[in-house]
Formats: structure tokens, C-alpha cells, sequence
């Protein structure tokens, strides 16, 4: 436990020494250690899916709803880094910067979820998902200092409300189905957002683009 808050304080630390200090950071070093996050990101929310996928119903694979049903489905993305190599580099943080946002209320309501999951790895779910929430503050503070580097239109943000439910059912298929689903869609933005910043890291450093 007294690990736990140790790793979490060491956390909050770096996100107060970001906000700070960063602001006399080249964007180059920023978008380093951005996409190192994005990173954490991503990685986390795969071994969380990989907990889960442990002990799910062989039906909820049949029934769980399909990535078009995703809140953060409506916003244009590039679909490859081909595509992502076309974008600017302000509109393409300023979709990191969207879909990350629009990752706030739906991670509550998977962190409270979590809390009473029917599912043998409850507790290492519910630990990550906390982490989920700090690494997510933390990744969106800094993207919010490099938007301020990068000009007006990487500071743009586009609205995608979350109308799902605060709470994700009942009983245990249900519950462990519309999980997997919120957790699913998170996983998707999370690889999107690391590849925007991988990219954006990339051109940075003016790498040639078919080296990106």
C-alpha cells in the first residue's frame, strides 16, 4: 500500500514539474516525453484488456457492441500514419488533445465500476485503472502545455460527449460485456493518440517521413 502511494505521489510530482517547468522545454524534448506517455498510455490499457479478457463469457464476444458505438466515433482521424503524415502538425495534436479529453468522465465511470466488478482479478483491475486516470491527467497536462507552443489550431478542441450510462449493469455478463466495450474504445483512442504523438515526435526531429 505504502508503495502504491509512493508511486502515486512520484506521479503528481512529475505532473506539478511539467506544468511548471516546461514551458522553457524545447517542443522536440516535449514531444518526447509526450509520446513516452502515450505510450504508458496505451501499454496499460492492453494488459488491463488482457486481465479482463482472462475470465469473459465466450457470448460477450457475440453480443458486446461494435467500435462504431464508441463515443469518440463521430471525429475524423487519420486511419494509418500515411494519412497522419498529411495532417499538420497543429490539427494533429489538436485530435490527440480531443480524444483524450473526451476520456474524462468515461474513465470515472469505469474507475467506479471497477470497484465492484464480478471478476477474479477485480483488485489488479480496479489499481490499473487508477493508474489509468493519473498517466491520463498527466499525458493531457502536457498536451496542454505543447498546444500553447504550437499555436492557435492545436488548441482547438473537438466536443465528444459521453451519454453513456454511470453505471455498466446489474448483473455479471452485463457488467463485465459493456466494461470490456467502454474499455475497448479507450484502448482504440489510446493507440490513436499514441501514434499522433509518435508521428508528431517524428517530424520534430525532421526525420524524412518514410522514416517515421
Amino acid at each position: 500500500m505504502a508503495l502504491k502511494e509512493t508511486d502515486s505521489s512520484k506521479l503528481l510530482m512529475a505532473v506539478v514539474c511539467l506544468v511548471s517547468v516546461c514551458s522553457s522545454v524545447p517542443i522536440s524534448d516535449l514531444l518526447d516525453r509526450a509520446s513516452q506517455g502515450s505510450d504508458k498510455l496505451h501499454a496499460l490499457s492492453t494488459t488491463i484488456t488482457q486481465d479482463l479478457n482472462s475470465h469473459f463469457p465466450p457470448i460477450g464476444r457475440m453480443i458486446m457492441p461494435r467500435p462504431s458505438m464508441c463515443h469518440t466515433s463521430s471525429l475524423q482521424t487519420p486511419s494509418d500514419k500515411q494519412q497522419a503524415l498529411q495532417v499538420s502538425e497543429s490539427d494533429l495534436l489538436s485530435l490527440a488533445r480531443s480524444l483524450l479529453q473526451a476520456w474524462s468522465d468515461p474513465l470515472l465511470v469505469l474507475s467506479a465500476s471497477a470497484n465492484t466488478l464480478h471478476h477474479p482479478e477485480q483488485t489488479s483491475i480496479s489499481n490499473k485503472i487508477q493508474e489509468l486516470q493519473l498517466h491520463s491527467k498527466s499525458l493531457g497536462d502536457g498536451l496542454d502545455i505543447l498546444s500553447g507552443k504550437m499555436g492557435p489550431a492545436a488548441q482547438n478542441i473537438s466536443l465528444l460527449p459521453f451519454s453513456g450510462r454511470n453505471d455498466i449493469g446489474q448483473d455479471r455478463i452485463s457488467q463485465l460485456i459493456n466494461f470490456n466495450f467502454l474499455l475497448s474504445c479507450f484502448r482504440r483512442d489510446s493507440h490513436k493518440i499514441d501514434s499522433f504523438l509518435k508521428v508528431l515526435r517524428c517530424r520534430a526531429t525532421k526525420t524524412q517521413p518514410q522514416m517515421c
